[in-house]
């Protein structure tokens, strides 16, 4: 129970800092490139903490597309499996909570800019095939890293898993969020998109919520094949 409590905590940290920091700075990524660099920053700091704070309980996943990605790798049981993705979801529920809280007590100006909650959505001019696509790809390309970090094959570089897993989101956050805001994780996703509708957020948040939750799970799937081809044997 203490490894799920850790996957529900980290989620929650996630979710606060990562979507409090969109939310903070407004990201805009048509019209303020800073301010996408600072939640693209936020976002992968928060991993990084959250590895140091509980990889040595959970591992750290703190995202159900991980959590697939590492099961169909042959790395835990299906039970794990399903506990991790519930209690992800739930602590990225805890966290949008808080957050809207926060929101919602502030100024009216401030609570109007962060109706949003950070929550993903298609971005101008994107298409849904389009968003779906680069929720794929990129949640592929995360996957994919998390997967080679933490091989028992690399040795003792897997003791900076944690830095290299939070510096490629930072990666990823920078490319994907003039597509979709970025999620490659449905509990970041769920937990926004849910509590944005009591203070004002865009419905297209739960329209499109499909996007974010089948998206990371389908890069999941094909992150956990490409590093089933190319992983090393065991020394």
């Amino acid at each position: 129970m203490k490894k799920y409590l850790a996957e529900m905590v980290g989620t929650m940290v996630l979710v606060l800092m990562g979507c409090g920091v969109a939310v903070s700075l407004a990201c805009d990524p048509v019209n303020d490139h800073a301010s996408v660099i600072g939640t693209a920053m936020a976002f992968g700091l928060s991993v990084v903490a959250m590895a140091y704070a509980i990889g040595g309980i959970s591992g750290c996943h703190i995202n159900p597309a991980i959590t697939l990605g590492v099961f169909l790798s042959g790395r835990m049981s299906a039970k794990d499996c399903t506990m991790y993705m519930l209690f992800q979801v739930i602590g990225g529920l805890i966290g949008a909570a808080l957050l809207c809280l926060l929101v919602s007590t502030t100024g009216t100006d401030f609570a109007a800019a962060g109706a949003g909650l950070g929550a993903n959505g298609l971005q101008s001019g994107v298409s849904v095939t389009g968003g779906l696509i680069a929720e794929i790809l990129f949640t592929c390309v995360f996957v994919l890293v998390v997967l080679g970090a933490t091989s028992k094959t690399n040795g003792a570089t897997n003791n900076f898993a944690g830095l290299a897993i939070g510096l490629s989101l930072i990666l990823v956050h920078l490319v994907c969020i003039r597509y979709t805001g970025t999620s490659v994780n449905p509990a970041r996703s769920i937990g926004p998109a849910i509590f944005a509708q009591f203070i004002g957020g865009p419905v297209t948040a739960l329209s499109n919520l499909w996007i974010f939750i089948v998206g990371p799970f389908v890069g999941a799937a094909l992150a956990s094949v490409i590093w089933r081809v190319i992983e090393p044997e065991e020394k």
